[in-house]
């Protein structure tokens, strides 16, 4: 009986986690799902579920110069911010992954900061720092601000990597006589490259969806996609928000199969 009791407790236990699973799959999937559905449509308003279906708003997208505009724009601004992250990350966590004096602690509660910092505080002092520096609003004041809040994902999943690479691989490398940039560059940096890329990736994915920090940070000359998106859909409900939408979830999802694949992201974030 008592055997009995513990199977059922176990299956209603198990029953309950993948419920909530399941749930918690739900509400994320399913909006994401809606809009595609939604860009499909043959009318002229979003309307779930549409009229007719019709790839009529992904070829509008091809006439769209001030979304081409605003999404060149979050590219670069995104390419820069990853470049910038990974070599200020990388850089920071080889000085405090091993480290067990009290500055290196210090430099990675400041390095996590903006990620307990609500984004638009953030984005509100960035723009009032700027403003007393007398640095006017640009693309540099864009990279520098998403730089800010993208390199605390890059120093995780580094440190992490760090973390699992063997002391003793260094100290032969040493012991042959090689330099501490040669380690580095032979021994180091191949073993930790997952970790980066995998920081490279999420900074990257960060920076291009950003609007927190981007909407104190853009003026006309620098409009970005999300805000550009929102701005159509505060204004006109432009259908041609969600085939912009639809493209960005599908440009996802196979960036995110292409870094796993490379460089077992899932695993890097355990």
């Amino acid at each position: 009986m008592t055997r009995q009791r513990q199977s059922l407790g176990d299956l209603s236990f198990t029953a309950t986690i993948y419920g909530l699973a399941l749930a918690g799959l739900a509400l994320l999937l399913l909006p994401s799902l809606v809009v595609i559905i939604v860009s499909f449509t043959s009318g002229f308003s979003l309307k779930f579920p549409p009229p007719g279906y019709s790839w009529r708003w992904y070829v509008a997208l091809l006439d769209a110069w001030q979304l081409h505009f605003a999404a060149a724009n979050s590219f670069k601004v995104a390419c820069w911010t990853t470049l910038l992250s990974v070599v200020l990350g990388v850089s920071a966590s080889l000085a405090i992954a091993r480290s067990t004096h009290w500055t290196a602690r210090l430099l990675d509660s400041l390095f996590m900061s903006p990620l307990v910092l609500p984004a638009l505080a953030f984005g509100i002092a960035a723009l009032m720092f700027f403003s007393l520096i007398g640095l006017s609003i640009s693309i540099l004041t864009l990279i520098i601000g998403h730089t800010v809040v993208c390199v605390p994902y890059v120093i995780r999943t580094t440190v992490a990597s760090l973390a699992q690479l063997n002391p003793a691989l260094l100290e032969s490398s040493a012991s042959l006589g090689a330099s501490r940039f040669y380690t580095f560059r032979r021994v180091t940096l191949p073993l930790i490259r997952p970790g980066i890329m995998a920081g490279a990736f999420i900074a990257f994915m960060s920076s291009f969806d950003n609007v927190p920090v981007s909407l104190f940070l853009r003026d006309a000359r620098t409009d970005m996609l999300p805000i550009r998106m929102w701005q159509d859909l505060e204004n006109r409900l432009d259908v041609t928000i969600a085939a912009v939408s639809g493209v960005m979830i599908a440009f996802t999802i196979a960036a995110l199969i292409v870094m796993e694949r490379i460089s077992g992201l899932s695993r890097r974030l355990r």
